[in-house]
């Protein structure tokens, strides 16, 4: 079985995937796969050099993801661009990895995912679970951790699915606005619901 895990910027997905990991649960995160295609030698990367130039380059040849970041989220219509060049290529990388995993014995896998509905991800997995924390906090969280402005923040979010969009999309969803324990009880919860439906299925 493989879970989709995913939530909007500041949510924690890497904290509960973590948590799930701990649990003896692989995982692939689809952040990851997104700057591997994009690595010096990957073909994406040379299409972007192709369209932005110098104006995206790094003095080592490598992507300066502030400045395309700054380029997408000023023009829509590059950012739409980039997804029909990076989504096909990360979605075949992510297949690649699952089934990697799927040879680990595990009784499920997760795939982590900012963007699992927007992108069409959401197909690769039997079922999804949402990290969930309001607004207000994925707004002083980000801010606290990226060193970003409040005005790339705002726009990241705009960029992503609502959040009551996608709580309705969702299978299962983790409250992730208290503590540690508070998020670790729901993980672990999950996880023996999610062990016990493999043992079922393999007799």
């Amino acid at each position: 079985m493989i879970v989709g895990l995913t939530g909007g910027i500041g949510s924690g997905k890497s904290t509960v995937a973590r948590a799930f990991a701990e649990l003896g649960v692989p995982w692939v995160d689809a952040d990851d796969v997104a700057r591997e295609i994009v690595a010096p030698g990957e073909p994406a990367l040379e299409a972007i050099y192709k369209r932005h130039g110098n104006a995206v380059t790094n003095a080592d040849g490598s992507l300066n993801r502030a400045a395309l970041r700054e380029i997408i989220f000023n023009h829509p219509e590059e950012r739409n661009w980039l997804e029909s060049v990076t989504h096909p290529r990360v979605r075949q990388r992510l297949l690649e990895h699952l089934e990697r995993l799927s040879q680990q014995g595990a009784p499920y896998e997760l795939l982590v995912s900012p963007l699992l509905f927007e992108s069409g991800q959401q197909t690769l997995v039997d079922t999804t679970v949402v990290v969930d924390i309001p607004e207000s906090l994925q707004l002083s969280r980000t801010l606290a951790r990226d060193g970003v402005s409040e005005q790339q923040v705002h726009a990241i979010l705009g960029a992503q699915m609502p959040r009551s969009e996608r709580l309705a999309r969702a299978d299962e969803v983790i409250r992730n606005h208290r503590d540690q324990t508070y998020m670790r009880e729901q993980v672990a919860a999950l996880d023996a619901r999610w062990r016990q439906a493999a043992s079922l299925t393999d007799t």
